[in-house]
């Protein structure tokens, strides 16, 4: 049965010679993988510059009944990014929330939720004229509430400590080391609640957007499995520096 969905592009891994396996966070079944023949062939039907990270893409495939790979037939651009592939700034930042998104969303079932929420906040990124340097950190905020680990706010955010383990603010900080402190919390809830049209209002300094950085990824670690080591952060901290 041929089934059209659309889906964001996370990892390639080389099959054969001219063919690659496609890992694809889809819309109506979540996390897939595809077989997609002839990418590095001259006149490829699916071209390799389409498997880039976080490309949108529109593709048709064959679901077999008996399960197992399944294999694209077609694939457009859906929508092809005007900035990202051109702006350093820009792509180095999507290089590193693909990294993130890649080992912290396990989802083989639909959820559209979370699926329009990293499709509308990439649509977004490509189109601002000016990438806002604060981006990756609320984007890694605000994703966290459709992975099931959004900060509770039912404490007052303002002048408390923010537990990364438990996930909430609190008037004491913690007996672990895995929290913030004042400031940084503060700055943590600006982040999550603040629209990303309006990032341009929340000042951080280098060293800060570092820090919060940093505690952004030991707060993905606790809460997702095997989530690992992230790499891609020392360039994008080298690029925002």
């Amino acid at each position: 049965m041929l089934i059209k969905t659309r889906g964001i592009v996370l990892k390639t891994t080389a099959f054969s010679e001219s063919s690659v396996i496609a890992k694809i966070f889809t819309e109506s079944l979540g996390m897939q993988s595809y077989l997609i023949n002839g990418v590095k062939k001259p006149r490829a039907k699916i071209p390799m510059n389409f498997l880039q990270s976080l490309h949108l893409l529109e593709f048709v495939f064959n679901q077999k009944s008996g399960g197992g790979l399944q294999r694209l037939s077609e694939a457009n651009l859906s929508p092809a990014f005007r900035s990202i592939p051109y702006n350093l700034i820009k792509n180095t930042i999507v290089q590193f929330l693909n990294e993130v998104i890649y080992k912290s969303v396990h989802q083989d079932h639909k959820d559209e939720n979370l699926f329009h929420f990293i499709y509308h906040a990439l649509c977004w990124f490509d189109e601002v004229e000016e990438a806002d340097v604060n981006f990756h950190l609320s984007f890694l905020l605000k994703l966290s509430r459709y992975l099931g680990f959004g900060p509770n706010l039912e404490n007052n955010p303002l002048g408390n400590f923010f537990d990364l383990q438990e996930g909430d603010y609190q008037f004491m900080p913690p007996a672990h080391p895995y929290y913030l402190e004042k400031e940084d919390a503060n700055a943590f809830f600006l982040l999550y609640q603040t629209s990303f049209e309006n990032l341009n209002e929340i000042f951080l300094t280098r060293s800060q957007r570092k820090s919060l950085l940093d505690k952004i990824l030991i707060y993905y670690n606790l809460h997702t499995a095997s989530f690992g080591q992230i790499k891609s952060h020392l360039v994008l901290e080298e690029i925002l520096s």
